[in-house]
């Protein structure tokens, strides 16, 4: 089996690429900062928003060992303030990563995929994947961009043997000793190792009863 993640980092992409190491996938992991990444798979450096960048990344792992059985795309940026002040570019750049770079990463696998007859794409959102925050507006518009695509992909894709699933991470990432972790206590944070077996566990289901999408939040979170 093997397993491209796009976007990766040291925090959920980390513990998706360690724990289907140890399930026995092949795994490569691709970001802009490759260097990062060079203890989770085999690193590749790419831009998700530059096409010819995401072709080289999904050639790079076929010449490797094949076309990804799994692919998960798992980037994300945003820019926050009040409306009337946000910065036009800055907006740009939150769609094209949120969004954009996603459909790029997932048309990639996409076709690799239906010339074989088989595979998993799935999608990493949040909670502004179904709720537009105050100050929040551009990640809400990437959010909901990359539901809307995950969704349409699922309803097209699914009868022809790839599943298609989107995550909705409700609530904040446990990063180490980081500020929010430290303000929410123990319960209030979602562990990256937790939800990669969520991922894993969706992976795995039989197709007579796949999921299109999975909401994951801790168990004091509202909602």
């Amino acid at each position: 089996m093997i397993a491209l993640i796009v976007g990766a980092g040291s925090g959920l992409s980390a513990s998706l690429a360690r724990l289907l190491t140890k399930e026995g996938f092949d795994v490569a992991v691709a970001a802009r900062n490759a260097e990062k990444l060079k203890d989770l798979g085999f690193a590749l450096k790419c831009d998700a928003t530059d096409a010819a960048q995401v072709e080289g990344a999904f050639a790079a792992v076929e010449r490797k060992w094949g076309v990804p059985d799994l692919v998960i795309y798992n980037a994300g940026y945003r820019t926050r303030g009040p409306f009337v002040e946000l910065d036009p570019q800055e907006v740009q750049k939150t769609l094209s990563v949120t969004a954009y770079a996603g459909f790029l990463v997932a048309q990639a696998a996409a076709k690799r995929m239906l010339a074989r007859g088989s595979g998993a794409i799935f999608f990493t959102g949040a909670s502004a994947s179904v709720k537009g925050y105050a100050q929040s507006a551009p990640f809400a518009m990437g959010k909901f961009a990359l539901r809307g695509l995950a969704q349409s992909m699922a309803r097209e894709l699914a009868p022809k043997n790839i599943h298609i699933a989107h995550f909705v991470i409700d609530g904040g990432i446990q990063a180490g000793n980081d500020a929010r972790t430290a303000a929410r206590g123990e319960d209030g944070m979602l562990l990256p190792d937790e939800i990669a077996k969520n991922y894993l566990a969706v992976y795995r289901q039989h197709r007579s009863a796949w999921a299109w999408e999975m909401e994951l939040r801790p168990w004091v979170e509202k909602f």
